[in-house]
């Protein structure tokens, strides 16, 4: 009986401290993360070969992450996560125009998809469930409008890979503003 109550112990300790030990990479590596990614946007960026403009016919979504700044810790992380889910979605599309480096690209998703995998994590279980619907809609219907309105009706060309690779950059940035303001309200 006692060892059945110090193994329950020992087990919910565990738990707790893995549970913790994730929302302590939120605070501790995701800045660093987030760092290396825009290193790596910057790098590609330098690479480019891009001489010719394509128009950006996607605003920006300044509304979303104005109304993800307003909404609980859970929905802004889980707004977080769908933004780098969706970046990643847009980087496994066809690059081949772009003068990157596929490596550099690899290592880009492997980031991306680990802050992802790690901000999850920080998520409540109960909070999968209840999405804020109407924000995830909006910014699935955002991105998807970058992958059908710049990358495919361009081409995918290296021009429209700039936008994205912009763009990109731009989220990343406020992604990093959000969960920051997760770190300053704790």
């Amino acid at each position: 009986m006692i060892s059945r109550i110090l193994f329950a112990c020992l087990f919910l300790g565990l738990f707790t401290a893995g549970s913790s030990l994730s929302c302590k990479w939120m605070d501790h590596k995701f800045k660093q993360h987030n760092e290396e990614t825009l290193n790596l946007l910057e790098t590609m960026g330098n690479n480019s070969t891009n001489t010719t403009e394509v128009e950006d016919t996607v605003a920006f979504p300044n509304h979303l992450y104005h109304q993800a700044s307003k909404a609980s810790a859970e929905d802004k992380l889980a707004f977080t996560v769908q933004i780098l889910e969706e970046v990643a979605a847009l980087f496994e599309e066809d690059h081949s125009s772009a003068s990157w480096e596929d490596s550099t690209v690899r290592n880009l998703l492997n980031i991306v998809n680990k802050q992802a995998e790690e901000l999850h994590t920080c998520i409540g279980s109960h909070s999968h469930k209840k999405k804020n619907s109407q924000l995830y809609f909006k910014t699935k219907m955002y991105f998807k409008r970058l992958s059908d309105d710049i990358l495919k009706k361009k081409g995918h060309s290296a021009e429209a890979w700039e936008v994205i690779r912009k763009e990109t950059k731009a989220h990343l940035m406020r992604a990093e503003q959000l969960v920051s303001s997760l770190h300053t309200a704790n």
